[in-house]
């Protein structure tokens, strides 16, 4: 693992991929890296023509790549399941549970739940459990789960997980990241007690430089607050092709085991892949079973191969 960059990932002909968020930032790394190894991949993306263009700028730097481009809102469960319905594959070899927003104002998804709590983990939440028949078909399948060390400044609040009673951007940001764990690590037990051959998997970019830090400040019209967090990418951040590599390392390397986590290897911060330190919460067996009842109730997604 030392070193690994994305000279290391295994051939991937034959392997079909499904990136979300996939039109820019670690998202559109990953899946252009994923395609240079030789993946088809399904660029998963809410606009499709930004997710046709990155679909172009694929292409033009990997002639030959395979990318096809689908539609796909995670802040709204009836685009999950019409994306579900529309990816016309039995097999999927990964799914990256990459998209996500980052401390933005207070809003509400299509179906009523918190923006960042309903996009960044229950719209992946419903998307894995309807791939769910396809990635079980396909041996050596894995899920990987974009978090973010953001998460270690806070726990889920399994009573009040759409912030009803306080809404604050960078605690409603941290609890959907640690949900995003939560449903790695409840996902990983599920398979393992099943015996199933899929893998999920977690891992973060430490800091990196995209548009996620800039979005929300930017929806607002905080112009001082988005030209802070534009010079602290550029002071402080590595570039989005470094902060990818955690993921592909995830995705694609050998002996993965499941519910790893995996990050930059200096302080979390940047660097070469390697294991990560986690919030001791986000290992709590009792929480991520309670955060997955709820999950499926709301969503109305319920994994039938892996219920309880």
């Amino acid at each position: 693992m030392p070193g690994w960059t994305v000279t290391d990932i295994p051939d991937q002909t034959g392997r079909l991929a499904v990136v979300t968020g996939a039109n820019s930032g670690l998202g559109h790394v990953t899946a252009r890296e994923l395609a240079r190894k030789g993946a088809r991949v399904v660029l998963a993306c809410r606009s499709e023509a930004r997710g046709r263009d990155a679909g172009e700028r694929i292409v033009a730097e990997v002639p030959g790549a395979e990318v096809e481009v689908e539609r796909l809102d995670l802040g709204d469960l009836a685009s999950v399941r019409d994306f579900a319905d529309r990816v016309p594959y039995e097999r999927i070899d990964l799914l990256v549970n990459n998209a996500g927003v980052m401390a933005s104002p207070y809003g509400t998804t299509a179906d009523g739940f918190e923006t960042q709590f309903g996009v960044n983990h229950l719209g992946h939440f419903a998307l894995t459990g309807l791939l769910l028949p396809a990635l079980l078909a396909t041996p050596g399948a894995r899920v990987v789960t974009v978090s973010s060390m953001m998460h270690a400044l806070a726990n889920i609040d399994i009573r009040d997980l759409n912030s009803e009673r306080r809404y604050r951007r960078w605690i409603a940001y941290a609890r959907s990241k640690t949900a995003n764990l939560l449903f790695t690590h409840e996902l990983a037990w599920r398979l393992t007690r099943q015996h199933a051959g899929l893998v999920a998997a977690a891992a973060h970019p430490g800091y990196a430089a995209t548009n996620l830090q800039t979005a929300g400040p930017r929806a607002e019209g905080r112009r001082g607050a988005e030209r802070a967090m534009e010079i602290g990418n550029r002071i402080f951040a590595q570039p989005a092709e470094a902060g990818a590599l955690p993921t592909l390392y995830a995705a694609t390397a050998p002996g993965v085991r499941p519910d790893a986590f995996f990050g930059p290897s200096f302080a979390n911060w940047r660097g070469a892949p390697a294991p990560s330190w986690r919030a001791p919460w986000t290992l709590n067996d009792e929480v991520a079973s309670m955060l997955w009842d709820a999950s499926v109730q709301l969503t109305g997604v319920e994994f039938g191969a892996l219920k309880a």
